[in-house]
């Protein structure tokens, strides 16, 4: 039952922000929420999913503590602001939420309706996809004015800058909650247009693909590759780290959704990168991709 059908009366009384996905991202959007004093509900399917999630959020953080130039947030802090439930019906008491799960239709159709049905009338819904239409998502709820796009980038904690992507639903008033909350984070947004993969995926999937296909063919190997882009170009991480800090099935996910919305066999994905995913060869989230990583240290 919703006890409430009140909603927060300005932007600026967003306390209590329901993320919707543990997984990398959701722990990196869970810890930038959690490090500027706003209480998180991080909700996933299960207790080990959760438990890892806080595992990479207290790693981060101490990282953060021991490399930063500013004062860090304490840790214990931190992690008491983060409430860990697999209970969607939790996301209840959000005054806003931020939805993080994989790339996978179905899933998303899921979450949406089961959230439309818990929270209250005029909360936020924050899509953090990768490439799938805001106005598709819109359309799966009751509130479609209250969806947006929000696309955060990998890691969420202290990436400074973010996509916003309103549909032709989204209303100014839902902008406006989007930019307060995400001034409250620290962090600036740049609208684009609503089409899969917006700009920086689409151009993104393309570039890592591309890489994958380079060493396929045994141009060049991954270090190599990721060297030539940081020492070339002055990027801080070459495509193919960057395929393995977001997650080799990630990137697989989001190719196959562009390529089947934009009916564009450019993104069609490489062979190499199937072949790695069907072997579990996920990247950082597992300790293995196209650079190895030590297992337990959460990144």
């Amino acid at each position: 039952m919703i006890e409430s059908k009140s909603m927060p009366s300005t932007p600026t009384d967003i306390q209590t922000v329901g993320v919707i996905g543990a997984g990398v991202m959701g722990a990196g959007v869970a810890q930038a929420l959690a490090g500027n004093a706003l209480q998180v509900i991080l909700v996933d399917v299960s207790n080990a999913i959760l438990e890892a999630a806080i595992g990479r959020v207290r790693s981060a953080l101490q990282v953060a503590a021991l490399t930063s130039k500013r004062p860090a947030a304490r840790t214990d802090d931190v992690l008491a602001r983060i409430q860990l439930t697999t209970d969607i019906r939790q996301a209840k008491a959000a005054d806003f939420v931020i939805e993080n799960v994989d790339e996978r239709w179905p899933t998303k159709c899921d979450i949406y309706r089961e959230l439309d049905a818990v929270c209250r009338d005029g909360v936020v819904f924050a899509a953090n996809t990768s490439t799938f239409p805001i106005a598709d998502i819109a359309r799966l709820t009751q509130r479609p004015e209250s969806i947006v796009g929000v696309h955060f980038m990998n890691p969420a904690a202290v990436r400074p800058m973010v996509e916003v992507i309103p549909s032709r639903y989204t209303t100014e008033e839902t902008l406006a909650r989007v930019h307060a909350l995400l001034k409250l984070m620290g962090k600036a947004g740049v609208i684009v247009r609503d089409r899969p993969g917006f700009v920086t995926n689409r151009v993104l999937m393309l570039t890592i693909n591309e890489a994958i296909r380079v060493v396929e063919e045994g141009t060049a190997d991954a270090s190599d590759v990721d060297r030539l882009f940081s020492g070339c170009f002055g990027h801080p991480m070459g495509p193919l780290a960057t395929a393995d800090l977001i997650g080799l099935d990630t990137i697989l996910l989001s190719l196959e959704s562009l390529r089947q919305r934009l009916g564009d066999s450019k993104f069609e994905p490489a062979p190499l990168l199937r072949k790695m995913v069907a072997a579990g060869q996920l990247g950082r989230k597992n300790g293995v991709g196209f650079h190895p990583y030590r297992m337990g240290a959460h990144s």
